[in-house]
């Protein structure tokens, strides 16, 4: 029998999620140890004030509250959260942008494992991905900004200051209005989807563009935009029509 390498507790306010997770867990993942369960804010709070678990499973919407509640009242803790949620296409946006692990309800079991693998190699809380997370639930708007996944770390970055991106092989390389640039380990496509709704256009297979930060369009020489770094990113032909009614709109 596979000797445990991580605690953990549920909490989460309906008892057949609870039995379920639980039962998931006894089966893919026994190198983890449950500790204790939990229904709401208060009876979660309490429970993390009396066992210290390397992981939290933590369920967004509780009936007297929310797990952003709990996090807060217990203040520093040095856990790992992944959050657990029926919620709407809104909150699973949120998620994707702040980087942060989440599970749907009812929890796939590969979806379960690949969380647990991913949550043990990741040394930082995520403090700031988590306040990323909270303002965009909170505030119901689009999140102003996005954690990117390098090979070694995990960037928050404004959104207004992504000029454009480019696809290379798997990965996505970023460019910034303060210069610089960053290896992502995500494909453009990915970003062409989360981005879509702040102004970025895919202007070509390997491009996206913030088309805040176009300064012209050259029509010449097969078509490319004239970026505020200075750049200059291809339009291909069948996004020519597209990008045009974009600038007219801006």
């Amino acid at each position: 029998m596979e000797k445990h390498k991580f605690t953990a507790v549920v909490i989460d306010d309906m008892p057949d999620a609870r039995e379920a997770l639980k039962d998931e867990l006894d089966t893919h993942c026994p190198e983890i140890q449950l500790l204790g369960e939990a229904e709401s804010v208060v009876s979660g709070s309490k429970l993390l004030k009396t066992i210290k678990p390397d992981i939290v499973f933590l369920d967004i919407e509780l009936q007297d509250g929310t797990g952003f509640d709990i996090l807060e009242i217990i203040g520093e803790y040095s856990f790992k959260v992944i959050f657990t949620t029926a919620s709407d296409e809104f909150a699973i946006k949120a998620f994707r942008f702040s980087a942060l692990d989440y599970l749907m309800k009812p929890v796939d079991p590969d979806e379960l494992i690949e969380a647990v693998k991913k949550i043990e190699g990741i040394e930082e809380k995520g403090e700031e991905q988590l306040e990323v997370l909270m303002n965009s639930l909170n505030q119901k708007k689009a999140p102003e900004k996005i954690a990117l996944h390098t090979l070694d770390k995990i960037q928050l970055v404004a959104i207004k200051d992504i000029i454009s991106c480019k696809a290379d092989g798997n990965y996505t390389i970023f460019h910034f209005t303060e210069g610089g640039n960053l290896l992502v380990t995500k494909t453009l496509k990915e970003f062409d989807e989360m981005l879509k709704d702040h102004a970025f256009l895919r202007t070509h297979q390997s491009h996206l563009v913030n088309m805040n930060h176009v300064l012209e369009y050259i029509k010449t020489e097969g078509g490319y935009l004239k970026m505020s770094n200075n750049s200059e990113v291809p339009v291909s032909f069948r996004k020519r029509a597209e990008v045009i009614k974009r600038l007219s709109n801006l």
